[in-house]
């Protein structure tokens, strides 16, 4: 608003500055401020998992702990799910695979190829020794869930039906019950993203 320059400093409101129709023009503006503020908030949610897990499952399956559920505070809302897994194979000729699942997550997944596993990583041991330690895998994905009602994320790993052997999280493949065996911990973090 400009000043009117008088001694007494009184200012200048224009027509402009005026709220035609009170109050709705008024309640209209302090919805879309509280819609705004609303929008603006970034959940966060994290579930960590320090126990451990095996599968010697040829198909996909959920990885038990690691997983965690949002509710986006508008349809509109992506989430960027960010895992990181702790794992290990029972021997060298073992293959473990992993993805993610949840909203539409399962769409994070390589193109489909005859006889091929489609996911988004792989993990063979390429000597005895990678089996006394755990490997970490991370796996970063925004995922538009189209939806203002909850939606867990998981993480999924299986066994390769050929190779055959146990994939493991949180525990190495040899486990040895002293300092050289380690006890590890993964996580699933979900941050919403307002458009």
């Amino acid at each position: 608003m400009p000043d009117t320059g008088a001694p007494w400093n009184i200012p200048y409101v224009a027509s402009s500055d005026l709220v035609s129709d009170w109050p709705t023009d008024s309640q209209d503006l302090a919805q879309a401020v509280a819609d705004g503020l609303a929008l603006s908030y970034n959940q966060v949610v994290q579930t960590v998992k320090t126990d451990t897990f095996s599968t010697t499952s040829n198909t996909f399956t959920p990885v038990t702990g690691l997983s965690a559920s949002i509710t986006p505070a508008a349809t509109s809302s992506k989430v960027l799910i960010i895992a990181q897994v702790s794992f290990s194979l029972e021997t060298t000729a073992s293959v473990g695979h992993f993805r993610l699942a949840g909203g539409n997550a399962g769409d994070y997944v390589g193109d489909a190829a005859s006889g091929r596993i489609r996911g988004v990583f792989a993990f063979r041991n390429m000597s005895d020794d990678q089996y006394y330690s755990t490997t970490p895998g991370v796996m970063v994905y925004l995922d538009s869930p189209a939806t203002a009602a909850s939606v867990t994320y998981s993480v999924e790993t299986m066994s390769s039906s050929v190779t055959a052997g146990t994939v493991y999280v949180n525990i190495s493949g040899r486990d040895f019950a002293d300092d050289r065996g380690m006890r590890s911990a993964s996580s699933i973090t979900l941050i919403e993203v307002p458009a």
